[in-house]
C-alpha cells in the first residue's frame, strides 16, 4: 500500500499565523482615535462654548443656593456684551483666593454707584442719579436688606472705568463683592451664568431683570478678543492643548 504526501494546504501546522494580534491593534488606535477626538470636542465646548460651574457660597442666595449647578453660557457675551442684571461667574481679583465668584452686574462701564441709607443709586454717564428697584434681594425679617459700605474705609461710591463692571451678591449682609475689592476688569469674567441645572427641583433659567430709568447695557463696544484665562481649566492656552491631541492621532 501506498501513501500520498500530506498536503500542506491542509496541514494545521503550515497554516499561517492569525491576523488577530492585527485586528485587536487596530481595535486600539480605534479607541484612543475616538478618545482623543471626544477630549477635544470638550475642551471646544468648555472653552469656548458652555461650562458648568458648582455654587460655594451663599452670596447669591435667594436667586442661587449654595450647591446649586450653573451652566455658564460664553458665546452670547462675544455679540451682547454683559448687562446690567446679568448673573456672571468670574475668577476672584488678586488677593481674594482662588475660587470663583458668582455675582449680580449692578454698574456697567461709565456708570456712578452710590449707596445712601441702604439703598442703591446708578448715575449713568451724562444722566441722573436713579434708584434700583431689587426684588431679588434677600429679605430679612420680611425686609429688604439693607446694601451697606463692607470695606474699612466705608466707601459708598465708586465710578465704573472702561471694560470694568460693579458687581454685587443679592445677600448683601455676606456678600463679599465690589464693596469690598471695588469694580472688575472685564478679563476676569468667565461667563454668564444663565441656566440653574441642579437639583432637579430647582431647574429653570437665571432671568435678567429690567431696571425702570437706566439701559440695560453699556454703548461700550464688545471686545474682539477672548476674556482672560478662566482659572477652572484654562492654564494652559486652547491651541497648544489641540496641538498636543491631534500629534496623538
Amino acid at each position: 500500500m501506498t501513501y500520498a504526501a500530506p498536503d500542506p494546504a491542509l496541514d494545521p501546522s503550515t497554516a499561517p499565523e492569525s491576523s488577530s494580534p492585527r485586528r485587536g491593534l487596530g481595535c486600539a488606535l480605534e479607541i484612543v482615535e475616538t478618545l482623543v477626538l471626544t477630549l477635544v470636542i470638550y475642551l471646544l465646548i468648555h472653552n469656548f462654548i458652555a461650562q458648568p460651574f458648582q455654587v460655594e457660597q451663599p452670596s447669591m442666595e435667594p436667586t442661587v443656593q449654595d450647591g446649586d449647578y450653573v451652566l455658564i453660557d460664553k458665546v452670547s457675551p462675544r455679540f451682547n456684551d454683559y448687562q446690567r442684571g446679568d448673573i456672571i461667574v468670574f475668577n476672584p481679583p488678586q488677593g481674594e483666593g482662588d475660587v470663583p465668584f458668582i455675582k449680580r452686574v449692578i454698574g456697567l462701564p461709565g456708570d456712578t454707584v452710590e449707596l445712601e441709607n441702604g439703598r442703591v443709586y446708578i448715575t449713568p454717564p451724562g444722566g441722573n442719579p436713579v434708584r434700583l428697584i431689587e426684588p431679588y434681594v434677600e429679605q430679612d425679617g420680611g425686609k429688604t436688606e439693607p446694601t451697606i459700605p463692607r470695606d474699612p474705609n466705608g466707601t459708598a461710591k465708586w465710578t465704573i472705568p472702561a471694560s470694568s463692571y460693579f458687581v454685587m451678591g443679592d445677600h448683601r449682609s455676606v456678600s463679599e463683592d465690589s464693596r469690598f475689592f471695588g469694580p472688575i476688569s472685564r478679563s476676569l469674567i468667565i461667563g454668564r451664568a444663565w441656566l440653574r441645572y441642579f437639583p432637579i427641583g430647582r431647574i429653570g433659567f437665571l432671568n435678567r431683570p429690567t431696571y425702570d430709568g437706566l439701559p440695560s447695557g453699556s454703548p461700550t463696544p464688545v471686545p474682539t478678543q477672548a476674556s482672560g484665562a478662566s482659572r477652572l481649566g484654562d492654564e494652559i492656552p486652547i491651541a497648544a492643548r489641540l496641538d498636543r491631541l491631534l500629534a496623538l492621532g
